[in-house]
């Protein structure tokens, strides 16, 4: 990530800052929110465009992490929607029933632990940009899937951003974002692994008969 920023500052230093936040808006946004879009080093834009910011004078931070968040934000509604609107629809046709039964695992996954998946994918390359076609395929609950995502956005879009721009003034903030991230990352990992255990259990327990 140093050396992408490095390297993104040598090319773009020379940019007005207005450039600098379409720029980075228009990467972020095709990252979550196209699919096409997977391959987009956003983790190292974030950081990148928050060591320009500081080091640029007439740029602002400010002005930066609420077009970071915006974009992030957008991104994955934008893929949530198509995912909802455009895939539920063409798996329903099909009438294989891995298909099938794939969409029932996924609705199971997205009710039970969906909401820290979302949340934590934001941490890893590729997966975000999966994540919210996905969630809208499996139908997860519209609001519980924004909350997700504007947490999501501002704690991975924002964090690293704002950790690239004091990064140059204070080096221990360099790792303040991964341990957001572990965090919400080990988060996910606990509550799938409880949600897991607790789906197992009430299939091997035989339900109680009451007596009349």
């Amino acid at each position: 990530m140093i050396e992408f920023a490095a390297s993104f500052g040598a090319q773009y230093s020379q940019l007005t800052p207005f450039l600098i936040y379409f720029l980075t808006a228009l990467i972020i946004f095709a990252e979550t929110g196209l699919l096409l879009g997977f391959f987009l080093p956003g983790d190292s834009v974030l950081f990148s465009a928050g060591l320009i910011t500081a080091s640029r004078h007439g740029s602002n931070i400010v002005i930066l992490v609420v077009v970071v968040f915006l974009a992030a934000f957008l991104g994955d509604q934008v893929g949530y929607v198509l995912g909802r609107t455009l895939g539920r629809p063409y798996l329903d046709k099909r009438t294989s029933p891995l298909i099938q039964k794939t969409i029932q695992k996924s609705e199971h996954f997205y009710s039970h632990t969906g909401w820290w998946a979302v949340v934590a994918a934001r941490f890893f390359p590729w997966v975000r940009t999966f994540i919210p076609p996905v969630a809208g395929v499996a139908r997860m609950n519209y609001y519980k899937f924004l909350s997700a995502n504007a947490i999501g956005a501002l704690i991975w879009g924002v964090g690293i951003t704002t950790a690239g721009f004091y990064s140059a003034r204070f080096p221990w903030v360099k790792s303040s974002s991964y341990a957001i991230a572990a965090f919400f990352i080990s988060a996910s990992l606990i509550s799938a692994s409880w949600n897991y255990w607790r789906s197992r259990r009430a299939r091997l327990d035989p339900p109680t008969n009451t007596p009349a």
